[in-house]
This record gives C-alpha cells, structure tokens and sequence, in this order.
C-alpha cells in the first residue's frame, strides 16, 4: 500500500516506466512511507564507495532518522524518486527545496538541492540520466526553476550525467567540492539529448528481442501441431544460429530432448541452467502470468505472446491485457503481443524466424512491421512471389527484419522506427497500421527517420472511427484526411493497399531516388506506353512522348534505347514496357526459349552504366512476362555481384504509382534538407495574452471574467462577423459560407458533435467576440469589427460610425455563413439604402431579435478563405487552412498541419489545396497576397503552440486581397490543455 505523505495526496501522474540505455525496463514512481524497508535493503546492496560519494564520509547504513527523512516527502519542497525494477529499488534520486543560503525552505524560492544513488550493479544503464529527467519534471510543476548539485570531483559519473544534461549550467569548485548549478527550463540541446537517448534506448530494446542468443519456446507440444511446436519447427528450419529450448510443464521428467528435433526439452524454465535472451509464449492466456514470472526470475529479456485472450476479447481481456504489461515491465522485460504473429530477423548471423510464418524471409532491406497476422502473411508470401533472390544475394524483395505485433501493447510501429532509424541492414521501412498510439511521437519519429529512409504506411481502420478492439489507444476525433496530411507533412509515403505498400517498397529499395517528375517510355508496345502515358499524368508526372520499339524490338534495341534515356538530362526516370512477341517464330520477350532473361539482362546492362550524372531508377512494366520480372529480380539464376536488379509490375498504373510517390518522396526529402523556420514576431505579446487567458479561465462558472455569457461563434450584439466581398472562390451571391469539420470530408476537429478537443471535463470556456478579437491582437491579428444592429436606427449609426459602404447580415446561428439564403447585404452606400435592406431582411428572415443582425464595414475585394487551430489530445494542435464555403465544406479540399508551422509549413498548406490556383491567378484574375497569408497562418500556429490552453481558433472569412487580407469573423475557446505526451521526461505508454 501507499500512504499518502505529510502534505499531499500521493502523484500518481508521475509513475512512469522507462527504457534504460541497455534496453532493460524500470519503474519510476514516488518513494512513499512504505517504502522504508525497500529503502534499507537498497542501500545495503550499494558499495561503500558509492555512499562517500552520496554522503562525502564513510556512511555503512542509514539511521532511523535517515529512514524516515527519505521516505517522508510533501511533494511539494521535498520529493523523492525511486527507479524500481521488480520490488527493489535500484536508484533513488531527491531533491529539497532551499532559499539563496542554502537553507531549507518553502515557496516561493524557486531552486532546491537535488542527490542521486545508484546501486552499483546498476550503474552504466542510463538509471541516473532517466531520473533526473524526471525529477526535473516534477521540479518545474512545482515552481522550481533550478537544481543545485554538490558532487567530488573523483565522482565523475555522476557528474557527466549533469552536465550531458543539456540544460544551461554554471560550475564551480569550492572546499574540494565541485557545485554545479542548472537552470530547469529545457533548452534545445536539452530535448535533444533526451530524445538521442530515447532512441538508442529504445533501438537497443528492440534488438534485444530481434537478436537474442538463445530462445525458449514456452507451450512446445509432445505431439506435431500447435502454435509453440510450429514456432519451434520454424525456427530450426529457418537455421537460428543461437540455441534453442522447448518448455512445457506436461513433459515427462526423463524427457531429455524433442524428437525428431533434438532440442533440449524441460518442464519449466527454472531447469534451464543458462540464460535465455528470447521467450517466445505460446499457452492459453490464463497461464501466461505464471510464465511470465518464471521468465522475469531467470533474467529473461524479452516476450514474444503469440497467446490470444486479451483485449481483442473484450473488457475481461484489456484487463488481463494491462496485466500482462505491469508485470512484464516490472521485470525489466519488453513484450511483443499479444497475439502476435512473431518475429523474423534474416541477418545471416542471427537467422531468426519466431513466428507462425513457414519459411524465413529472404534477406533484403526491407523492414517490415505490421499490426495484423492476416496482413502478415499476405505480405510475406507477396514480397516472397516477387523474388528475392539466392540467400547469399539482397534479394529485390527481401527483408531485414519482421516484426508482426498484434495488440501491440507494449512494443509498437514507434520502437521498430527507433529500430530501423540507424539499422544500416534496413533502408526502407513498412508499415501496416491500424491504429497509432501516440501521433505526436510517431510523426516526430517518422520524419526523423524519412530524412534518412524511406517510411511507407498502409493505415487501415481509416473510417470506422475507432481502432481495432485489441489496441488499447488513446482516442483522436482527426478524420482520416487530415492524418494523411500529418502524415505527409512528416515524410511518410502512405499507400492505400497492402500491393502498393510492397510496390512502392520494392521500387525504393532497389533505385536511386528520382530528381524530378520527368519521366521517359520506351517499349515494344505503342498502346502500353500510351497506357503509361496517361498513368504518369493522372499521377502529377511530367512524361515525355513514348517511345515506340515496335513489336520487333530484340533486346539489343531495348538496351541502347534505355541507355540513351539515361543519359538524356530531360528525363529523370525511365519506365520501360513490354509485351510478349507475336511473329513468325523469331525470339521474342516471354516465349520461353531464354529471350525474357536476355532482355533482362539488356535492360541490367543499361541501368548500370547509365553515364555521368546521378543514377536514375528504373521500373519495368510488362504484361503475361513472368520470366521476365523473375530475370530483373534476380530470381532466375545468381547475378555477379553488384548487379543492378529492376523491380517489374505486372501493370502500367501500379508501376508509375509507385514511382510517383519515390518522386514525391525525394522532393520531401529535398525540402526536409534545409528545414524552415518558425519566424519571431516583434509585436507579439505572449506573456499578456497568457494573463488574459489566466483571467479567462478562473471562473468557476465557465463565463468570461467580463460577465459576458460566451456565445460561441459571435452570436448576438458585439460579434465580428464575416461578410464576402470579392467573387473568388467562395462561390454563390454573397458571404463566404462557412468550413464545417469532423466530417470525414477533410476537415478540422471536433465540430461535428460539438465537443471540443481536449475538454473531456466540460471545464472550458467558449469566449465571446470581444475577449477572442483582444487574445487575437495580442498575437497580431486584427478582426474587422462589427456593431449590433438592434433596430434601423442604431444600424444607421452603426454605419456612420464605420464608414459606408457597409454590409448587413445576421448572426444567428442558422443564419450564420448562409449566404445561398439571401441574408446578407453587401455594398451599402448610404443611409436610404441601409434602411432600405433591413426592412428587407427583417421582413423575409424574422425579427431583428432573432437575426442579431450587425453591420460591418466593406472590406477590399479578395478570396474568401478559412483559417482554424484545434488541439486533439492524441494528435496535439493542427493547423488547417482552405478557401471558404463549397470548396472545403462540400469537397473536403481542406489542408492541415502540425503545430508549430514554419514558414516553408505555412507556404506548403497553401499551395497543397486543389483549389489554391483561385489564389495565384487563376483564368487572368490577378494574385492575391499569399504573402500575408502565410503571415497569418504563422501567426495562429504561434498563438496556439505558446498558448495551449487556447484549444480552439476559427477564423472564418478571411478576405485574401491583392494587398493585404482582412478577417471578418473569428471566435476561440479555452480549456485546461490536454497532457503532452511528446514533452518532458521520456516514458513508455501507461497501462
């Protein structure tokens, strides 16, 4: 049990479980009053070095006193942290609050004391490194802003864990003491630290479990069949080069050995007399926690749970799901599962193939992870029928390693591209998802590793609105669309089908990457490179004329017709189509007598010496010439070293796609090079719009702090409303109508139910038009205002106010952005007029009270867009833009970025709209300012990446003009922001 300390409840927010530089697991929690004995025996197993350094004078064992100092703590000026790993401590680090003398104290000083110990046999695992990331943390929740450190100088692992920190620091050296004072607040090098040591940590763990020196199949059955027993066969056939262990607790007790395999055989894993790095866990789920304590007491590393039972069962399952994760964590140990399909590593020191899989891949550089067994197993047999050449030779289709997760409770898609990251065996990463646990990580991860390899997704579950019943998730209310376009905004090529996630992978792993979109056809086929033709335009390609070989084509003219496109600076791709030969009994591609492999070998030939310039890749396409795409793959005999193999697709269109998505890839990577950046604004006043939203948020009643009752979008008297003044892209007679999301169409997040992102609690505050248009200057962006309109009269002076022309329109929610309705008048140039419209409006809408009617002043003629800002707790916050009405509400033509967006982001979401022509002169109108466009986006991206209590921002119309823009309507609301995941000390997923 644990109490509750001398002042605060116990933190349960600041339990994690972390990976350590080994790739071993720990707990990291609060140290309790019931931690005492844990204390005692932790410190008894530390050296006595390591005490004088802790305490600077010998110290064999703590007192009473001590006991019960460290074990005491308000959680407030004094905390402890323990890393655990099973029931014992192994490290322990506090920290005491103190004021400018170094005494004890209290808030507000704002710097504490901090020490660590860590038991010896513990020492050199990154234990110290992982908890002073997250004694930090806790530090900076509780309003402390520096740590001070007295260390010996001999004790010089403890100090390169500070000062590889990152953080800003002073260092001096009084009374033979070294004291190092740090600044809290995380720095750039900081974050960059603790994310290199994510990824080595977390690399190293899952190397762990795909190269173990020995495997213990646990549920191995006496008898041919089963689950363990076929694993087990699997992996012997596959040649695993470690030693191999069959368990099962039915086994005799003189069964020596498992014939006709011949491997060791043992009841239980405690027989086993030497370490097993690898336990693959094949009994019925009720057993499962028993092996995994027995695999915990021997030291095991890992898990591979191909048992079924858990959360794909339902709530009987998730629990016992969760289960199986605390306790496999509490042991150091990572699990794969479960339900999995396994495991398969081809390099040809390891060989290992612990999965349900029949063969061992062939080797080759494709990493490949999925979510689903079905999918596993499509995928393998697919990529294993496209050729993957001898064992001694890459094969054009071959993998490095294998991993098929199930319910992925532990070990996900984030762990195999931390993997994959720096694996010089992988250079193009697969992945089949169903769901993604944590977004944020995943795009920060998958545009790391897409700046150095390729990172191909198929994600299913696209419309269903939820993840698979087995995937314990957090849940995200991101339409599909808007995924796709995070996911490409971080590099990653996502493919609709499992065919194109194995044709675009082959294609990347076997050719250089393109420089462009032009693309060269040559052929024997005139009506297939017309087929070709048009499959590179609908793809956005630039192909040039194709070229025709004619019917008679031999292999020689293949090869100079290939080469020649090599070397022409005017392509930078080259597709080559084939058809069988039809004649009079000449060799021709494809009759079975050797011409499909001399025709392989003429365009090989060609593609190796293409001449000077970069490589180019080339795709074969052919139709009924399976000996040909078995000779480019090397399938058909072993080629001499270095051979250039060529991926061939049995149809123009899946060929050309994937060669389109290796060019949009390359121009990604191109950008990614030379990253943009998140400009500084001068007249941005960050700390006064965070006391506003502080002011905004108190009340307990959810009203703004002006007593005004929110009233969402703007309705009634002071709301800034948009009015359409230009005939752009806004379509219909009159204002700019509005971008309704959550859809499904491509739209933004959470308006579809009403629900705000991140306010599970209903705790937020929708702001009224005055309060969004002041937290809205603060940042530098300006509403055009508008003025209740009560009665003909006050619209009369509402106008004389602002200046005619002015526009009349309602804001009633029904009303509101409808201008197919005919409630909005424009160009009102005088008081006759004005009066003239309102009698008009009032007469066919209703009474003015149920209008809300207000006028506003004409802005310049310009396009009418859509800017909009919202958190999504899974996602974080995203920036969507569009033009406004019929575009994005009726086509989904709405594009969407993380935040924070840099300059080249902001450029980029403008430009990636199908409809963005309408700003760039489309059909003679003249170009609108883009440039302030771009401005405002930024601006927004800022306001809500400084501010994340702000959890939703609309602005709605934004008149793009020739010079300049103008926002006519705008409305915000603030919550409590949802935890970030992303930030502060590294952690693995909750259970």
């Amino acid at each position: 049990m644990r109490s509750p300390s001398d002042r605060h409840a116990y933190p349960t927010h600041w339990e994690a479980d972390v990976v350590l530089r080994d790739g071993g697991t720990a707990q990291i929690r609060p140290i309790t009053p019931d931690d005492a004995q844990r204390l005692v025996s932790f410190y008894e197993r530390v050296s006595d070095e390591s005490k004088y350094y802790r305490f600077f004078a010998p110290y064999p064992r703590l007192s009473d006193r001590d006991v019960h100092r460290f074990t005491h703590h308000d959680y407030v000026d004094r905390v402890g942290l323990a890393a655990m790993v099973g029931d014992e401590f192994i490290a322990t680090v506090r920290y005491d609050r103190i004021d400018g003398r170094g005494m004890s104290a209290a808030a507000p000083a704002d710097e504490a004391e901090v020490a660590f110990l860590v038991q010896d046999a513990h020492q050199g695992r990154g234990v110290a490194s992982a908890l002073l990331e997250h004694i930090a943390a806790v530090a900076r929740e509780r309003d402390i802003r520096r740590f001070a450190a007295e260390v010996l100088p001999a004790n010089t692992k403890m100090i390169k864990v500070f000062t590889d920190a990152g953080y800003t620091q002073k260092r001096s050296f009084e009374d033979g003491v070294v004291r190092l004072e740090f600044d809290l607040e995380p720095t750039d090098r900081s974050l960059a630290v603790m994310r290199a040591r994510e990824q080595r940590a977390e690399a190293r763990s899952v190397q762990r479990l795909l190269a173990p020196g020995s495997v213990a199949v646990i549920g191995t059955s006496r008898t041919p069949g089963g689950v363990g027993r076929t694993v087990l066969r699997n992996l012997l056939d596959g040649g695993f080069t470690g030693r191999v262990h069959a368990v099962n607790h039915a086994f005799p007790d003189d069964m020596a050995h498992l014939e006709p395999e011949g491997v060791p055989a043992h009841r239980s894993l405690r027989a086993i007399e030497e370490p097993v790095d690898l336990a693959v866990v094949a009994v019925p789920a009720e057993r499962v926690p028993a092996v995994v304590a027995e695999c915990g007491e021997h030291g095991v590393q890992g898990l591979v749970v191909l048992s079924a039972g858990y959360a794909e069962s339902g709530s009987e399952g998730r629990d016992r799901q969760r289960d199986l994760v605390r306790q496999a964590r509490s042991y150091g140990m990572r699990v794969i599962g479960p339900n999995a399909f396994g495991v398969s590593n081809t390099a040809e020191g390891v060989r290992l193939n612990a999965s349900l899989s029949p063969r061992l891949p062939n080797p080759g550089r494709l990493g490949l992870f999925t979510q689903s067994g079905a999918i596993a197993i499509a995928l393998l047999s697919g990529l294993h029928r496209r050729g993957a050449g001898l064992a001694s030779l890459a094969g054009i289709a071959g993998i490095s390693t294998f991993v098929s997760a199930g319910n992925r409770a532990d070990v996900s898609g984030n762990d195999l591209l931390q993997y994959w990251y720096d694996d010089p065996r992988t250079d193009v990463v697969l992945m089949y998802l169903e769901s993604i646990g944590n977004p944020r990580k995943f795009t920060r991860l998958a545009r790391r590793t897409a700046a150095v390899k390729p990172v191909v997704v198929v994600k299913g579950a696209r419309h269903t609105g939820s993840a698979p019943t087995g995937h314990a998730v957090p849940t995200t209310q991101i339409p599909d669309a808007t995924v796709s376009d995070l996911l490409r905004q971080a590099g990653v090529i996502r493919v609709d089908t499992v065919t194109e996630l194995a044709d675009t992978g082959v294609l990347l792993a076997s050719q250089p990457l393109p420089a462009g979109p032009r693309v060269a056809i040559l052929g024997n086929s005139e009506s297939l490179g017309l087929i070709t033709y048009d499959a590179c335009l609908t793809e956005g390609l630039r192909p040039l004329p194709p070229r025709d070989l004619t019917t008679a084509a031999a292999p020689d003219d293949f090869r100079r017709a290939l080469a020649e496109a090599l070397t022409d600076d005017a392509c930078d791709a080259v597709v080559v189509t084939a058809i069988p030969w039809v004649g009079d009994g000449n060799a021709g591609p494809g009759d079975g007598d050797g011409s499909a492999e001399a025709l392989a070998a003429a365009v090989r030939e060609a593609a190796e010496v293409s001449g000077p310039g970069p490589a180019k890749p080339v795709a074969v396409v052919h139709l009924e010439i399976q000996e040909l795409a078995e000779a480019l793959a090397g399938t058909g005999g072993e080629p001499a070293p270095g051979t250039r193999r060529i991926p061939a697709y049995p149809a123009a269109e899946r060929a050309v796609r994937a060669l389109a998505e290796a060019v949009r890839y390359a121009h990604w990577r191109q950008e990614a090079a030379e990253p943009g950046r998140v400009p500084e604004y001068d007249d941005i006043d960050e700390a006064g719009a965070a006391a506003d939203i502080q002011v905004l948020l108190a009340p307990a009643d959810g009203t703004p702090a002006d007593g005004t009752p929110g009233d969402g979008a703007g309705g009634g008297t002071g709301e800034a409303t948009g009015v359409r003044t230009g005939d752009g892209a806004g379509g219909g007679t009159g204002e700019a109508t509005g971008v309704r999301t959550g859809d499904g169409k491509g739209g933004g997040i959470g308006e579809a139910t009403g629900s705000v992102p991140g306010d599970d609690a209903g705790l937020g505050v929708e702001l009224s038009a005055a309060d969004t248009q002041r937290l809205l200057a603060r940042y530098g962006v300006s509403v055009l205002p508008a003025l209740p309109a009560p009665d003909p009269d006050a619209a009369v002076r509402a106008a004389e106010r602002l200046g005619f022309p002015v526009a009349l329109k309602p804001t009633a929610a029904h009303l509101r952005h409808r201008a197919d309705l005919g409630g909005v008048r424009l160009e009102l140039g005088s008081e006759t007029e004005l009066r003239r419209a309102y009698a008009e409006l009032t007469d066919y809408l209703g009474r003015p009270e149920e209008l809300g009617l207000v006028v506003q002043r004409m802005a310049p003629r310009g396009v009418d867009t859509v800017v909009r800002a919202a958190i999504d707790p899974a996602a974080g916050a995203v920036l969507s833009f569009g033009l406004a009405g019929a575009p994005s509400e009726l086509l989904g033509d709405t594009a969407h970025g993380l935040v924070p967006v840099t300059g080249r982001d902001a450029a980029e979401l403008i430009r990636s709209i199908r409809t963005a022509p309408l700003l760039f002169g489309w059909r003679g109108s003249k170009p609108v300012d883009t440039a302030a466009l771009e401005e405002l986006l930024l601006r927004v991206s800022r306001l809500v990446d400084d501010q994340p209590e702000m959890v939703a921002v609309d602005l709605e119309p934004v008149v793009v003009a020739q010079q300049g823009l103008s926002v006519l309507g705008a409305s915000a609301r603030l919550a409590p922001p949802p935890p970030r995941t992303d930030l502060g000390p590294r952690h693995m997923p909750a259970y």
